[in-house]
């Protein structure tokens, strides 16, 4: 106030929204995000069909695809959905279970402000409650051998369930094990490490997922630019290109006054001697076959079928880039300037059936050539693919796996209440909320089953209690089992890296009690104020908006 009259520091269009209408605020944005994928959890979780605003759609129920596709709009939301994006980064699996549990200490957290206990005071309990977490994690762990391909096939099935790739895991798994041992080398220390650059993923629809198959060497899906060209070349000598086989145009805009047909000719001459120029080059290098990844002219393609080289166009920038591996070759910029030395050398050979060519060579790389019925039905593979290569990997890497079926959850849970015995002042509460929070997996899992999901927790914490730290769900038959034995189990890492990235993300959000926005509360810059799919207002811009009609 100024001589009675108010001032005015923010702009007419800017929202304030402070103290405990903020905390709500934002505890109510990242939950919804955290519930919209809560039940894809599990091998019973449901999938999400995500419609763009070109009218593509994505059919997952990988936790992570389902975010970043969502239109969300809200800054507190996509604080979460950052929560999914580290995940998969640093574990490349379990983003659903870190996305969850983040959601579930923002529910606990609010129900210990609503006891008048302090912001600070929740974030310390969290932080120490997820400090204690992960060494009961890493005491609770088992070590691995990098040699057990029983223990990783069921490491590789475990992420696979519940996902496109379920009805075929053992195959996949198998092939996903042999990869990633294709692709291990041991350091200096003596530990491994997965190098999955190494490692290239094709896809192909028509066929069976069953059928999906582990190559040495290279695929590329191009077909030759000349009927007359080879269709296999053994023991050859291939050029990777990455600048185009045609006549060079001129960087500005030229016309050209012709006064007479044979001036005309003579630039068609011209043209043709700088083809001819480009395929001698190439024939005087030694090259018998060429991967090109810009075009080639059609004069250049019957030159080049003249001389018996197999040539490819328009070959994906990251083909040639896994070729330069594979062939330990060079990738050529300038016909003007090639060096034979720059070649790789090895077998291509032409699939009859699959009309892809093979690309096999001295040096590293292999193929994990994934084939599905549809387009949807291999995009869903692939995803899931790629989740268990990450999660087999890190478990080769790091060498500690932990029972799953919510196994590891209810043992740390209960470890956690134990440890806030000892813990004083207002943060034993906290502790003992977060360890609430980590059962959420169970419940989950148990809820997505068509399960009674007390029952079930129940159950669990009784065997817990007599010792027996590996029981889990069968989400299959109800029942609590030795989840180990049972082949249930994930990698350490990526529990371990779950309860940092959920803590911390909750934490970050408690921390808040003023938001102040320019405009709307919206993360949108666009001028389209309409909500996501299913029409609601909004999106997540306002305190009572759903999340773009997902809700």
């Amino acid at each position: 106030m100024q001589q009675g009259q108010p001032m005015i520091v923010m702009g007419e269009d800017a929202q304030r929204v402070q103290d405990r209408d903020a905390q709500d605020y934002n505890i109510s944005a990242a939950r919804a995000v955290a519930k919209s994928v809560r039940s894809t959890l599990g091998p019973k979780g449901m999938d999400k069909m995500l419609v763009d605003s070109m009218g593509n759609v994505t059919i997952t129920n990988d936790g992570v695809t389902i975010l970043k596709e969502m239109d969300i709009d809200n800054p507190t939301a996509e604080m979460i959905v950052e929560v999914a994006e580290t995940q998969e980064d640093e574990a490349g699996d379990g983003t659903t279970t870190a996305v969850s549990v983040a959601g579930e200490l923002l529910k606990n957290a609010e129900d210990l402000l609503e006891q008048d206990i302090h912001p600070t005071a929740i974030i310390k309990g969290f932080h120490l409650a997820s400090e204690q977490a992960r060494k009961e994690v890493g005491d609770i762990s088992d070590d691995v051998d990098p040699d057990d391909e029983d223990l990783l096939r069921s490491v590789a099935e475990t992420s696979m369930t519940g996902k496109g790739a379920e009805l075929n895991k053992e195959h996949l798994a198998q092939l996903i094990v042999d990869a990633v041992q294709k692709v291990t080398v041991e350091d200096e220390e003596g530990g491994h490490v997965v190098d999955l650059e190494f490692l290239n993923i094709e896809t192909q629809t028509g066929r069976a997922a069953g059928e999906s198959d582990l190559l040495s060497g290279a695929v590329v899906s191009k077909d030759p630019v000349h009927d007359n060209m080879p269709s296999e070349v053994e023991d050859a000598d291939i050029m990777l290109l990455d600048s185009p086989i045609e006549v060079d145009e001129a960087d500005t805009d030229t016309e050209v006054s012709v006064t007479d047909p044979s001036q005309l000719q003579q630039f068609l001459d011209r043209e043709e001697e700088e083809i001819k120029e480009k395929v001698e080059a190439i024939v005087d290098s030694g090259a018998d076959v060429v991967f090109c990844q810009k075009g080639i002219d059609d004069l250049a393609q019957h030159y080049l079928a003249k001389e018996g080289i197999l040539a490819v166009r328009r070959a994906k920038k990251s083909d040639i880039e896994f070729l330069t591996e594979v062939l330990e070759a060079n990738v050529v910029s300038d016909l003007s300037s090639v060096d034979p030395a720059d070649l790789g050398h090895g077998d291509v050979v032409r699939g009859e059936e699959d009309d892809l060519f093979y690309v096999s060579g001295d040096g590293h790389g292999v193929t994990l050539l994934l084939r599905g019925s549809t387009d949807h039905v291999v995009d869903e593979l692939k995803r899931g693919i790629e989740d268990a290569l990450e999660v087999v990997a890190q478990t080769v890497s790091d060498g500690r796996v932990v029972a799953g079926g919510g196994a590891i959850e209810v043992e740390v849970a209960r470890r956690l209440r134990d440890y806030a015995d000892g813990v004083s002042g207002r943060e034993q509460l906290a502790v003992e909320a977060y360890a609430d929070a980590l059962e959420l997996v169970p419940r989950v899992l148990a809820e997505n089953a068509g399960l009674d999901s007390i029952d079930t927790l129940v159950d669990l914490r009784a065997a817990h209690e007599d010792g027996d730290q590996r029981a889990g769900l069968n989400v299959f038959s109800g029942d609590v089992v030795d989840t180990h034995d049972a082949g249930v189990v994930e990698p350490a890492h990526a529990k371990e890296q779950a309860l940092t990235s959920a803590t911390e993300a909750a934490n970050l959000v408690l921390k808040i009690d003023d938001i102040i926005s320019a405009g709307e509360l919206s993360t949108d810059k666009g001028d389209d104020e309409a909500g996501g799919p299913g029409g609601a207002p909004g999106g997540m811009g306002g305190m009572g908006g759903g999340m773009g009609g997902m809700m």
